[in-house]
């Protein structure tokens, strides 16, 4: 139906609205393929409608062409004439016309090569990460258009979800996990406010999904240092809690299950059910500052399977990731 309603617009209009949606639709499919690691057939896509549209100028162009040739005849021209004397004609040598199927074949080649291209550059491994085999991770998913909440203008020095995704969110971040045949799957930065605060306490959030490993990372702007969350841990089941100091800050290790919630979303697939525990994950809270003044980050990570990684490992990430936290997603002053 839309096919037919184009075909009974004006060629002057319908090529041009063809040759607009073209060129849109390619480009963003293939700015989704590249930039945000949709894999190669939205490449292949993007690069079709591209070389729709430019097929499409060429017909505009032929058409244009045509009809500048046909000027209409002047006053001078129509006035007949005494005919002049017979002359022998001058032969004039045979202006050569574009090969019309020469043309169409080298744009056709031209993007190819260039689709070829960017479809290999997307592949390629960047930050060094060719002896790993890690390709580029997911790009960050973003709420950018909710309003920040008051609790992040009011607390100075407060990043936000997406800072701390695009700090987290980062090439070796699988290879520190110990997967590093992995990419990212996943990606997301949130600017939540801690429960129960009244949305008054700035709780920035970000997380970054494998297929064996999820790793989250958060930072409360609150009043609780981490060594009187050591003490809240040892009066619970703090058996799996140790205390260490990275980046020469006050850390606390910590173990505790996820909650697992099931919805039925009328598929008939499952059904709605209590909250129910879920795999067991690892924290790892760090301290803003040497001098555990209040407030930390929380490294998580935990899998489906059960799987846990070492400790060691998430001291790594801590280490690589924390101080690479900055300011910047969002204009908070």
């Amino acid at each position: 139906m839309l096919g037919f309603l184009i075909r009974l617009l004006p060629f002057w209009i319908r090529e041009p609205l063809i040759i607009l949606v073209g060129t849109v639709f390619g480009v963003r499919i293939l700015f989704m393929a590249l930039v945000d690691g949709e894999g190669w057939v939205p490449a292949v896509i993007g690069a079709v409608f591209l070389l729709g549209a430019a097929l499409r100028v060429r017909v505009v162009v032929h058409a244009l062409r045509a009809r500048r040739r046909r000027a209409p005849a002047t006053e001078a021209e129509l006035t007949p004439v005494t005919p002049a004397p017979v002359t022998p004609a001058v032969r004039r040598p045979v202006e050569k016309k574009p090969n019309a199927f020469a043309q169409a074949s080298f744009a056709i080649g031209l993007f190819a090569v260039i689709g070829g291209a960017l479809w290999i550059e997307g592949k390629l491994p960047e930050d060094g990460t060719a002896a790993t085999g890690a390709s580029r991770p997911a790009a960050c998913r973003l709420d950018e258009d909710e309003e920040l909440p008051s609790a992040y203008r009011s607390t100075p020095g407060a990043v936000t979800g997406a800072d701390l995704c695009r700090a987290l969110n980062r090439t070796e971040l699988p290879e520190l996990l110990g997967t590093p045949a992995e990419r990212s799957v996943y990606a997301s930065g949130t600017d939540n406010t801690a429960p129960l605060t009244d949305r008054k306490v700035a709780q920035p959030e970000a997380r970054v999904e494998f297929e064996t490993y999820t790793v989250e990372l958060s930072a409360t702007y609150n009043k609780l240092t981490v060594a009187q969350y050591a003490k809240l841990t040892t009066h619970g089941d703090g058996r799996d809690a140790r205390k260490l100091t990275v980046l020469g800050r006050p850390a606390l290790l910590t173990s505790d299950h996820m909650m697992k919630i099931q919805f039925d979303l009328g598929g008939g697939e499952g059904a709605s059910g209590p909250v129910e525990q879920g795999p067991l994950a690892r924290t790892l809270t760090v301290a803003f500052d040497g001098k555990d003044r209040g407030g930390s980050y929380d490294l998580t990570v935990w899998s489906e399977s059960g799987l846990l990684p070492d400790d060691s490992a998430l001291v790594d990430i801590a280490e690589a990731v924390l101080p690479r936290i900055t300011r910047g997603a969002r204009d908070q002053d």
